[in-house]
């Protein structure tokens, strides 16, 4: 049996890296489709992304580059290249980025499997419904923040989840949930960070009379919003347009800054580098 397996590596920039991963892929037969790598002179890091097509499979691999990995200090990650990730995605009451996950998930433009949709509202209900995806009510309140992030680390693990998305999540996790999902979990911010942070960001962008407005998707940290970016874009805004027409324009932004931080993180183009991303196109 071959298999496509996507490889990615952060490591210490050193001389021979390169050839030590390509060396044990071609002693196992592999065969290279698709390498991009990146050294980071600020860091010192090294980073490569390698789609190869391997005999075997992973189990041909596995062992050989964990023994390479601890020689070279490397933090790696060997995945099967088609294989979606199961994912939870969380809402409070907009439905417009769950709306389009779900949509671009039908028509397989989303290399991910959502096995529940978690509210802590059941305002989304009827849209999950209408998808035939699951629906899970853990509503939420100061007093019961405990019991709910229990209850939801608990679905978590036994739906085996890979990644949870939080469509516009009115919610903020704490600190023990995002060191326990740390790497793993999406947030869209509605706002082009590090501007308009809080409450009603697009009427601080009126009352500023901006220009542009946007939108950032980043992993999600015990600092609020300030998680490693993944993807940010923005749009032009006229001068008579009021705080509706903003919201408007800035879900949509939205929705596709959003899918493309849910793709690129499904297809394991990501890599932490500190408090800043590596993206492979």
């Amino acid at each position: 049996m071959t298999e496509d397996l996507i490889l990615t590596v952060k490591c210490p920039d050193k001389p021979g890296i390169t050839y030590a991963i390509t060396g044990l892929l071609a002693s196992v037969g592999g065969n290279i489709m698709e390498s991009q790598q990146f050294n980071d002179p600020e860091s010192g890091y090294f980073f490569v992304r390698i789609r190869a097509r391997v005999p075997g499979g992973k189990a041909t691999i596995e062992a050989a580059f964990a023994q390479l990995a601890a020689n070279h200090q490397m933090t790696y990650q060997l995945s099967e290249a088609d294989a979606p990730l199961r994912t939870l995605v969380m809402v409070t009451k907009d439905a417009h980025c769950l709306s389009d996950l779900l949509s671009k998930n039908r028509e397989g433009l989303l290399p991910i499997d959502i096995v529940g949709v978690v509210g802590n509202h059941t305002t989304l209900q009827p849209l999950a419904d209408f998808y035939n995806k699951r629906f899970i009510h853990i509503p939420i309140s100061a007093e019961t923040k405990a019991e709910a992030e229990a209850e939801l680390l608990q679905l978590i693990e036994d739906e085996g989840v890979e990644l949870v998305v939080l469509a516009r999540y009115m919610q903020i996790l704490s600190s023990e949930l995002c060191e326990r999902l740390a790497g793993n979990v999406i947030n869209i911010h509605h706002s082009f960070l590090p501007s308009f942070k809080g409450a009603r960001p697009y009427q601080q962008a009126f009352s500023r009379g901006v220009k542009l407005i946007g939108a950032t998707a980043h992993y999600v940290t015990s600092d609020l919003d300030e998680g490693p970016i993944i993807e940010q874009d923005v749009v032009r805004v006229a001068h008579d347009d009021d705080e509706r027409e903003l919201r408007a324009k800035g879900a949509e932004v939205e929705r596709q800054v959003l899918s493309r931080a849910v793709k690129w993180h499904a297809e394991h183009r990501i890599l932490m580098n500190g408090n800043r991303t590596v993206i492979f196109s």
